[in-house]
């Protein structure tokens, strides 16, 4: 099983509504994988994926123009794998990503980790280890907002795979 969560910067004429080019789109090399990640074509999240999410959930209900701050990590169209115990790969548009590149380029780390930091600091050793927790949680943000800004300076797509 993978514990890593996949985004892939995709041109939208490129780009096929079909889990099968999906599914051969992130069967790439380790090496391939790595020149993409040092371009800022694809961006890799850990284990901690669905934590990092919980910096971009926001306080509900979202209104309206907070939409991007949902699509960050989780967000996008299904495209469901004919295998139903797989998970969906999820699309955002270019122009959706060119919003979420905007919104986390216009966000404050330090305003989403007062919101998310009573709920993760638990889960990492507590109050003590916050510095080097808030550091690995803020050099994620770093790499999203990086992958995120190339993706719409490029006017790309984006397609996330879950781990399975």
């Amino acid at each position: 099983m993978s514990l890593y969560f996949h985004l892939r910067a995709v041109p939208p004429p490129a780009l096929r509504n079909s889990a099968t080019w999906l599914e051969r789109l992130f069967g790439d090399d380790s090496d391939t994988v790595q020149r993409r990640l040092d371009r800022h074509r694809e961006e890799v999240l850990d284990k901690r994926y669905l934590d990092q999410e919980l910096l971009y959930v926001g306080d509900p209900p979202h209104r309206a123009e907070d939409r991007p701050r949902a699509q960050v990590v989780l967000g996008g169209r299904p495209v469901f794998h004919p295998d139903r115990y797989k998970p969906p790969f999820l699309v955002l548009t270019a122009g959706q990503a060119h919003r979420v590149a905007r919104f986390l380029t216009m966000t404050d780390f330090d305003d989403l980790w007062v919101f998310a930091r009573d709920e993760l600091l638990p889960r990492y050793g507590g109050v003590t280890a916050e510095p080097d927790t808030r550091g690995i949680f803020a050099a994620a943000h770093r790499e999203l907002t990086e992958f995120y800004t190339q993706t719409a300076a490029c006017g790309d797509a984006v397609v996330k795979r879950l781990p399975t």
